[in-house]
């Protein structure tokens, strides 16, 4: 009898979707590196190096895209799962179309059908409610209607609120350089409000990690996942003392600012609309509701990467980097 298989065996099988996502390694790696769980890496594609690289950790790789349409696959991925974390990539809304709820919804039914006992759900607010309607930001909004579906559910859940990511610099808002080499670092945010930030390949893990070993006490929970809550000038400063870079804080909040500093995005109207939308509502109303713990991910993760942390473990300088990925993430 091979004592150390059925050891294995036993390990509760907890599966990941979007597993080549910064949330879905994160989860992966940190469920693996426990020891006390089993991993099934949902993806699109098993030739990636992140995949490759779960595969080597020892999760098991299974094809599974998220995708519409594909429920019956989705079903057969989750069988024999005693947890899921579900995610939805991201897509941005043209109406009439509402294919993130959508996708949402047919993967929250599949983990049903599959029999899993606790979904954790990567969610955010609902802008729509909470601004009565005033603000059009869809990618909160529809994951917070998919969290009211499966809320509706007979199984266990928990909702992670993921905040701003510090990698949106390093892959969407990237810092234009100057003429002398200095930096115009175009910050979508106005200079000096308080927002969430973090780490998605790095502080899901732990958050996950922490609900799947107590499921009872965060049963229904919404649990903010937050590095740090700084300013957009605050960034920069720290950007400048740990890079020694020349650099400075552009606004890129308004939609004229926006389509100045990065005119690329005024190819797609929704995009456009969706970003201005989601940046005055946290401007105006604040990105998390008023009563979430904005210190439970800290607590939980002392570890959680600050935004100097950060820089100093990517060694970021200012320049296009695919994924976030910092050396050694």
């Amino acid at each position: 009898m091979n004592n150390t298989a059925d050891s294995s065996t036993a390990k509760p099988l907890i599966t990941v979707a979007g597993a080549a996502s910064k949330q879905g390694r994160s989860v992966a790696a940190a469920l693996l590196a426990s020891g006390r769980f089993r991993v099934r890496a949902l993806t699109r594609r098993t030739d990636s190096p992140p995949v490759r690289e779960l595969a080597e950790r020892g999760a098991e790789i299974v094809v599974a895209p998220l995708e519409l349409g594909h429920r019956a696959e989705l079903t057969a991925a989750l069988r024999g799962s005693h947890g899921a974390f579900l995610m939805t990539p991201p897509i941005v809304k043209e109406p009439p179309a509402d294919l993130e709820y959508t996708l949402g919804v047919e993967l929250a039914d599949a983990a049903h059908a599959a029999g899993v006992e606790h979904v954790i759900w990567s969610g955010l607010e609902n802008v729509e409610a909470r601004t009565g309607g005033t603000k059009w930001a869809p990618h909160f909004t529809d994951k917070a209607r998919v969290e009211d579906h499966i809320r509706g559910l007979p199984l266990r859940s928990s909702f992670l609120y993921l905040a701003f990511f510090y990698s949106n610099f390093l892959e969407y808002y990237v810092p234009q350089r100057g003429p002398d080499g200095s930096l115009t670092f175009a910050i979508y945010l106005p200079p000096d409000a308080p927002m969430p930030f973090v780490d998605p390949l790095t502080a899901t893990g732990p958050a996950v990690l922490e609900v799947l070993t107590h499921p009872e006490t965060y049963a229904g929970a919404i649990l903010p996942v937050i590095g740090e809550i700084l300013t957009a000038r605050e960034m920069v400063d720290t950007f400048v003392r740990v890079t020694g870079r020349k650099a400075h804080y552009a606004s890129a909040y308004t939609r004229q600012e926006l389509l100045q500093h990065f005119p690329a995005f005024g190819a797609n109207e929704w995009l456009v609309r969706e970003l201005v939308g989601m940046v005055e509502y946290a401007a105006e109303y604040g990105y998390y509701a008023p009563a979430r713990d904005l210190e439970w991910s800290r607590r939980i993760d002392p570890n959680a990467l600050s935004w100097e942390q950060f820089l100093r473990r990517s060694q970021w300088r200012g320049e296009l980097m695919s994924f976030g990925t910092a050396p050694g993430a």
